[in-house]
């Protein structure tokens, strides 16, 4: 059996169809813009922005964002393109097997999950964090960490509990419709959009030119010291200064753009996706970017960049307004309900593109039949959506905040990636099929997006890639012993190409 067959673009246009026993058409290019800046505006804007500037970028950061929002930017158009021609749930991985094959395909499923269902759990963790912040830490230690986590107190944790809650509450929100999760997303992202709208209009008066100036961080950037006069961060490598610090920079913010590409696992429940999907994976990527710039110039504007190594990358949109926005300390609590709101958009989109993504495999045969098992009322994957919601909340209750986000950005630049090639790929071997959407400039565009994705991957760091390569080796395991054997196209007997 071939590792290199394809499914047939016609054969998932057909099965797609069958809408008696398929998901619900229900969203509307609204809802879709509205999803996407739902699972965009979040941990990378409250989070992100902040550990970019105090340690690689400065207030060139700015710069950062501009250069992941371009690699983002061609691979929505290809991710538009994909999502017109072939509005089925599964994204990346749908993509894939339609152009490179059933191996490329299943290493885009497995690699996604690093995207989303990691993602979301790790979301959840710091949505415990931020909501016992809130609460001025009145819930128990033991009751919102893991067991592997100490107190300076020495109070060991022993489970998460807030995590698992927020996570049950979206699962079930999940099951009971997608256009129910719209619309509590849609409440969601007017609430915080209007947050960072009110945090620029109120910062912009107190911003400091000299705070902009110099705009990149210089070679000789003298080191963050703490109050011991001890040294708290270095500026002297390359990747901390200059423009490769700025580099650095992208690569670190560009978590904060992951959640656009998830718009297209809902193609298959859009009433009109050829020409609705693009407007939302677009819309939404262009929404978020111009956010994401004025963001980021009024926080480095407001407080030195070094002062975001000092305050630590979480707190850091707090530090600013409390010592830096004189009489506007009433706007921090505002800023972690937005960070809690954003934080629930997040998860919410992540679980929705991970049980999608587990439903197209699932009906491939590339995962048990219980992954793409709909609700005899609802037409959602529930059986998908429990077990995601075990296994993510597992990790949410017992495992520390260690998975770093770059690890999460790996899965999304490497799906980038491959829906650029794939298409070049279609363009040559299918060029008369029906584009409602086309990427301009074909071949130049893909290969200008995934060389930039391709560029970001490089500078995350070699024991990042090494982790991503173990997970990788994992999933050839599953699919080498299972995947390949069960696969619907082997009892078809599907031609191969």
């Amino acid at each position: 059996m071939s590792l290199w067959r394809k499914k047939s673009i016609a054969k998932l246009l057909a099965d797609a169809e069958n809408a008696e026993h398929g998901l619900k058409r229900t969203l509307t290019a609204t809802s879709l813009v509205a999803l996407g800046i739902g699972a965009i505006i979040g941990a990378g804007l409250f989070v992100r922005t902040a550990a970019a500037a105090g340690e690689h970028a400065g207030t060139a950061v700015i710069l950062s964002f501009i250069i992941a929002a371009v690699g983002c930017l061609f691979a929505g158009l290809c991710y538009a393109e994909f999502a017109s021609m072939i509005p089925i749930a599964g994204s990346a991985y749908t993509y894939a097997y339609t152009t490179m094959g059933e191996l490329i395909a299943w290493i885009i499923g497995w690699a996604l999950i690093l995207e989303y269902a990691l993602g979301a759990a790790t979301v959840s963790i710091a949505w415990s964090e931020y909501l016992n912040n809130l609460l001025g830490g009145s819930i128990p230690y033991q009751w919102c960490h893991s067991p592997f986590q100490t107190s300076s107190a020495g109070v060991s944790g022993i489970i998460n509990i807030p995590a698992v809650f927020i996570l049950l509450i979206l699962s079930l929100l999940l099951i009971k419709g997608i256009s129910e999760s719209a619309k509590v997303n849609t409440v969601i992202v007017f609430v915080k959009i209007s947050i960072v709208l009110i945090f620029v209009a109120v910062g912009w008066h107190f911003m400091k030119p000299a705070n902009h100036s110099p705009f990149l961080i210089p070679d000789n950037a003298p080191p963050v010291l703490d109050s011991n006069n001890k040294v708290l961060y270095d500026y002297s490598a390359a990747e901390n200064h200059g423009w490769l610090g700025v580099l650095r920079g992208a690569a670190v913010v560009f978590f904060a753009f992951i959640g656009f590409d998830a718009v297209s696992t809902a193609a298959q429940e859009t009433k009109n996706p050829k020409r609705d999907m693009p407007i939302g994976i677009l819309g939404s990527l262009a929404v978020c970017t111009v956010l994401y710039i004025l963001f980021s110039y009024v926080l480095t504007g407001i407080a030195p960049y070094t002062d975001f190594v000092k305050a630590g990358s979480e707190a850091s949109i707090s530090y600013a307004i409390e010592h830096y926005m004189i009489g506007f300390k009433w706007l921090a609590p505002l800023i972690t309900i937005a960070i809690l709101g954003g934080f629930s958009s997040v998860i919410l989109v992540m679980l929705l593109g991970q049980s999608r993504v587990f439903y197209s495999m699932s009906k491939d045969g590339l995962l048990p039949k219980t992954f793409s098992d709909l609700h005899p009322r609802f037409s959602t994957p529930y059986k998908s959506n429990l077990i995601l919601f075990v296994f993510v909340g597992l990790f949410g209750a017992f495992v520390p905040e260690s998975v770093a986000g770059d690890l999460t950005s790996i899965g999304t630049l490497l799906a980038f990636v491959l829906v650029c090639a794939g298409i070049i790929i279609l363009r040559k071997k299918d060029p008369l099929r029906p584009r409602p959407f086309r990427v301009p400039l074909v071949p130049y565009f893909p290969v200008f997006g995934a060389v930039v994705c391709a560029a970001m991957v490089a500078s995350l760091g070699l024991s990042t890639l090494l982790t991503a390569l173990g997970w990788m080796l994992i999933g050839l395991i599953i699919f080498f012993t299972y995947s390949r054997h069960h696969s619907n196209i082997s009892s078809e007997n599907l031609p191969e190409k």
